[in-house]
């Protein structure tokens, strides 16, 4: 899978803890930054890897800052981006059953790495389920295209 990584200072750490975990499984990885631990404006590295999705190039995206809100914001200003904040395995699960969420989105100081690791692990082998959920999916869409 083509997954692009984006963080701000504050998710930088667990960035690259789960970057090389995803080079570890075999997936193909574009990281957009950022590259250390100075200040930066997270807006930045959020639209630049969920753009990655919107435009094709990536199937799906991992974003990371201190309370994972601002990426959040970010990611589902981007058209066809469906970004989940998730602080355990059941929201990630759920992210993708339902929504189909394309960007996961994580706090970097709520969870730790061995959480975060949990969560990426649930979040890159649940298929979204559709059915009834498609229609909803569907819906959102729609909101995002008028």
């Amino acid at each position: 899978m083509k997954i692009a990584l984006g963080a701000d200072h504050g998710g930088y750490k667990l960035k690259e803890e789960i970057k090389s975990k995803l080079e570890g499984l075999g997936h193909q990885v574009t990281d957009v930054g950022c590259f250390n631990e100075e200040s930066v404006d997270y807006p930045d590295y959020g639209a630049r890897a969920s753009k990655k999705v919107s435009e094709g190039s990536s199937d799906r995206a991992i974003l990371l800052c201190k309370t994972g809100i601002g990426m959040s914001i970010v990611a589902n200003k981007i058209r066809g981006v469906r970004g989940a904040l998730c602080m355990d395995e059941k929201m990630a699960k759920m992210s993708r059953l339902h929504n189909d969420a394309n960007v996961l989105i994580l706090p970097a100081t709520y969870v730790k790495e061995n959480q975060a690791m949990k969560i990426v692990d649930e979040w890159l082998k649940t298929d979204f389920e559709g059915g009834r959920h498609e229609k909803r999916v569907k819906k959102i869409k729609d909101i995002e295209n008028h």
